[in-house]
């Protein structure tokens, strides 16, 4: 199978359309563009492996900001990635599973390399589907689909067959309503939190696993000692625990999504959906409106599957909306 395309392949656009880094205007991911402060870092965190006071420091102010329960585990990994790269393997090599679709490829990409049979529905299975795994974005990537509480709870537990319900939520920090990690515990349910994406540190390559104690010490095993560098456990405690830029953040991000998905409407868009870190946008044209972008030094998501679509990232700056806006009324 060949590898997933995804967004952030700013090197790849320079070598197409010229131009350094600083030049160009990076819209094609998920990631928040006006991310929190790095705090000053103690020379300990640089000069010792993690300890295990700073990783009990991470998970205790994870579980606090997603409220997770008492009788879930959680465990911090190096990015979400890591974990979508164990899952075969954490579940024993299930023989299927359904991936519902279209979502985050890297998911059909590792099953499919695993040899688990893949489905990929674009609707939620029933209970009794004869699936050993189910895989859901709650919001989805990249049209930012959400499901209700109460059509995922008959597929928890012992009412279903499934032996395990993954929910990947990257992007729940915007849309915590949508979170599935109050419902984790001695069930099927794996929820798998970013923190790089909201936070806007995605460098420092850090998630989470929440889920059944016994599935979280079987991945904590997997990852090995150390997984998780000592800078990035530090720098998550913080922010983690920093309410009011929290707040403040989702606010700016939800203002600066309606302006986003208002600016594209104007030129000839067909909004499709998104979350607050990205808009999902359909047109007839999208392949020539990413080029003329391009050429303009602005990258955008485009998708290989749904070649109508585009998937714009937030503009960290009224600059940055206008310089969108004049490029658009160029080439739309």
């Amino acid at each position: 199978m060949a590898g997933v395309s995804h967004g952030g392949a700013l090197d790849r656009a320079m070598e197409r359309y010229g131009g350094s880094a600083d030049s160009w205007l990076d819209l094609s991911t998920g990631i928040n563009p006006v991310g929190c402060a790095v705090p000053r870092m103690p020379e300990k965190v640089w000069q010792r492996l993690p300890d295990e006071s700073l990783v009990a420091d991470c998970l205790a102010a994870a579980r606090q900001c997603y409220g997770v329960p008492d009788d879930a585990g959680i465990v911090a990994t190096p990015g979400t990635q890591a974990i979508i790269q164990w899952l075969p393997t954490l579940f024993n090599y299930a023989d299927s599973v359904a991936i519902v679709s279209p979502t985050y490829g890297e998911y059909e990409h590792v099953f499919h390399a695993a040899g688990v049979r893949v489905s990929t529905p674009e609707t939620l299975p029933g209970p009794a589907s004869g699936d050993a795994m189910l895989v859901v974005g709650q919001p989805n990537n990249p049209d930012g689909r959400a499901w209700a509480k109460d059509r995922l709870e008959p597929l928890i537990g012992g009412r279903s067959s499934l032996r395990a319900v993954i929910a990947d939520e990257a992007f729940a920090d915007v849309a915590p309503e949508h979170s599935l990690v109050g419902r984790t515990g001695d069930n099927t349910l794996l929820v798998l939190r970013s923190f790089g994406k909201f936070f806007g540190l995605a460098g420092a390559r850090l998630g989470f696993a929440i889920g059944n104690p016994d599935v979280i010490e079987s991945l904590e095993r997997m990852l090995g000692p150390w997984a998780v560098s000592g800078p990035a456990l530090h720098l998550a405690s913080v922010a983690l625990r920093d309410a009011d830029w929290i707040a403040a953040t989702r606010k700016r991000l939800a203002d600066d999504r309606l302006r986003l998905a208002g600016m594209l409407a104007r030129h000839g868009f067909e909004i499709v959906g998104g979350t607050d870190l990205f808009v999902l946008a359909g047109h007839a044209r999208a392949a020539a409106l990413a080029q003329g972008l391009g050429e303009r030094h602005i990258l955008v998501r485009a998708f290989d599957r749904q070649p109508e679509w585009l998937r714009f990232g937030m503009p960290a700056s009224p600059q940055e909306f206008e310089r969108l806006d004049q490029a658009l009324g160029e080439t739309a």
